[in-house]
């Protein structure tokens, strides 16, 4: 999955002859998962139609504060199109619209909208070879750099004039490459591996029963992704579980039971930076397993059990370079039985949430957390769904990382 999958795209198109290429351009951002919708200066639909490029996005697309055709003069917000976006990317940019970006000029809705936009702006340049290297281009480069700007440069080729030279628009394919490209560049998880352990552990009692738990594998499934998000190669080590989950930067890796689980998680935890074990693995498993199902022959059944592995103990004994987190579900002396596990199992950060708090713990979509770290910081959140409670872990991770 593309790290673009999911974001919200918003592609500006000028007046160049380059805009008959932006139709491929949408093909390949929607193809990638992002959501597109598309602005355009007047004089760009003099190279492709309006109908093409909303047919493409399946979005209406702006090009003047009103719908002309519209006798209720419906306004098309500037603001609301620079605030939507997580990436505005124009393409083609011409000399003039680059010039007017670089001096505040603001007489369309496109240049309205670059000025409310509050994501990463990215600008792929497009005209002949003269205009390219005249002061005046290479000037408004300057400054839209400087304000921040991503300029995708050029290439050379044969151009509209004839001539072959600099300032032929980067083609589709290359515009999207440098654009993840510079993403994943950016991000603060590059570069590291990251192993999860998510979901339930089944111990067998016989070829149907098994003992188990109410875990879902929600919590594990969105921290593995936001760990992907900011950059990571994600290994999820995941207990039986209906979560599913597509990105390029993780590899499920399956497992039934807690000893399957400890072999993979130690399989991989020597080349891992961060371990985050989320998993609820099952404490104890039968003794002897039936090898055929257990017939109903008496009231009662007594099973003996034993201890499974402590996987979060044998990687605390065992860490080197690397940052590991537990979590701990508590139904009473919370805080001090967090603070005890931390420090037992040798862990740089635990997650405590407490059966206690209305819409934490298993199956729920939501969950209240409190980060306690090694040297005694203790950050209380609030009631949040595991998708933000994952992106508050990963960042006071990052913090400790990257410190």
């Amino acid at each position: 999955m593309s790290i673009l999958s999911g974001k919200n795209i918003l592609l500006g198109i000028t007046g160049g002859i380059a805009a008959y290429k932006t139709a491929s351009l949408v093909r390949l951002f929607i193809k990638s998962g992002a959501n597109v919708k598309v602005v355009m200066t007047p004089s760009s639909k003099d190279f492709i139609t309006p109908l093409t490029l909303s047919t493409l996005s399946k979005n209406p697309v702006y090009s003047s504060f009103t719908n002309e055709e519209d006798d209720n003069a419906i306004w098309n917000n500037h603001v609301d199109l620079g605030l939507w976006a997580d990436i505005f990317i124009i393409a083609p940019a011409t000399a003039n619209t680059m010039s007017k970006m670089a001096n505040g000029v603001c007489d369309n809705l496109l240049l309205a909208t670059y000025l409310s936009a509050k994501c990463p702006v990215y600008f792929a340049p497009a005209m002949d070879l003269d205009m390219y290297k005249h002061s005046s281009t290479l000037q408004s480069f300057e400054k839209l750099n400087a304000f921040g700007n991503t300029m995708i440069p050029a290439t050379s080729g044969e151009l509209a004039s004839g001539l072959v030279g600099e300032g032929r628009m980067a083609e589709p394919e290359d515009i999207i490459t440098f654009i993840e490209s510079d993403i994943l560049g950016k991000l603060p998880l590059r570069g590291k591996k990251v192993l999860i352990t998510a979901g339930p552990t089944y111990e067998a009692i016989d070829p149907v029963r098994f003992i188990g738990n109410h875990s879902s594998g929600k919590m594990g499934f969105e921290i593995a992704k936001a760990a992907a998000n900011f950059g990571a190669e994600v290994v999820l080590v995941t207990g039986p579980t209906y979560q599913k989950i597509n990105h390029s930067l993780i590899r499920v890796i399956p497992v039934t039971s807690a000893q399957e689980m400890y072999q993979e998680v130690h399989t991989y935890f020597e080349t891992t930076d961060i371990a985050i074990l989320s998993a609820a693995v099952a404490d104890y498993k039968p003794k002897e397993v039936a090898d055929q199902k257990i017939k109903k022959k008496s009231s009662a059944l007594t099973l003996e059990l034993e201890k499974t592995k402590d996987i979060l103990a044998s990687l605390g004994e065992i860490k080197k370079h690397q940052y590991l987190v537990g979590f701990a579900l508590e139904t009473n002396n919370e805080l001090e039985n967090a603070k005890g596990k931390l420090k037992r199992k040798n862990l740089n950060l635990i997650v405590l949430n407490s059966l206690n708090d209305k819409g934490a713990g298993f199956k729920s979509d939501t969950n209240k957390v409190t980060l306690i770290d090694d040297s005694g910081e203790i950050i209380e959140f609030k009631l949040k769904s595991k998708g933000e409670v994952a992106i508050d872990l990963l960042s006071k991770i990052i913090s400790q990382v990257n410190a």
